[in-house]
């Protein structure tokens, strides 16, 4: 990743392109102080329409938008800060990329796979992770309103101080996966394997109060 040419600038650089429309690593702007921003929105959007494989896109704080990227695949690829507006993505595949403090609103992610990846601190509105592999991910302070992660592999990925409104997580594997100090209103794991979940530290790490209201895994129903 490169920073921002203009002084004092420390943000990071938008990618740039060559006559091909291939990446390159080359001294750039940030969004802010990019000149000619349009037709660089244009040159990013292009990369990712031709490309069904996208390594090292550098696009924080840009504004995605009524586009399919169904079946792409992403490698460290940052988009943090961006805004993402019905998008479809089913069966998108994503390894190492960020998209920490993004706002996701409409969007369907069916059937994908996404791992060591983050999501750090992101807004999921009305967003379908349904039957994804969502492994080793960092969901870390995550706001999800209204979405769905059912049917999904969460091995290891972490949903610390995250806050869970009226979404679902049913059928899923929850091995491992820490939600340490989150907030979780009208959550529904139903079929979900809650006594592998990491929910109390001080409880040694296991189930904690997923089911405790319950004393049955087959009844998951949660509002707290």
């Amino acid at each position: 990743m490169n920073l921002c040419q203009c002084p004092g600038c420390n943000k990071v650089a938008l990618s740039n392109f060559n006559e091909k429309g291939d990446i390159i690593c080359t001294p750039g702007y940030c969004l802010e102080h990019t000149p000619h921003l349009e037709e660089k929105i244009r040159e990013i959007k292009h990369h990712v329409e031709v490309h069904d494989k996208v390594i090292g896109l550098c696009a924080p704080n840009i504004v995605i938008e009524n586009i399919d990227l169904s079946n792409k695949k992403f490698y460290g690829c940052n988009l943090q800060n961006s805004t993402m507006t019905n998008v479809h993505a089913n069966g998108l595949r994503a390894r190492m990329c960020m998209l920490d403090f993004c706002t996701i609103t409409d969007c369907d992610l069916l059937n994908s796979n996404i791992q060591f990846s983050s999501a750090a601190g992101a807004k999921l509105v009305h967003v379908l992770l349904t039957g994804s592999d969502l492994i080793h991910d960092n969901f870390n302070g995550i706001t999800a309103y209204q979405s769905s992660f059912d049917d999904s592999d969460l091995y290891n990925s972490r949903f610390i101080k995250a806050m869970l409104i009226n979404t679902s997580m049913k059928n899923c594997n929850l091995k491992k996966t820490a939600f340490y100090e989150s907030v979780r209103e009208g959550v529904s794991f139903k079929m979900s394997n809650t006594r592998e979940a990491l929910v109390d530290r001080r409880k040694g790490g296991l189930m904690g109060d997923l089911d405790a209201q319950f004393g049955d895994e087959e009844n998951e129903e949660l509002s707290l």
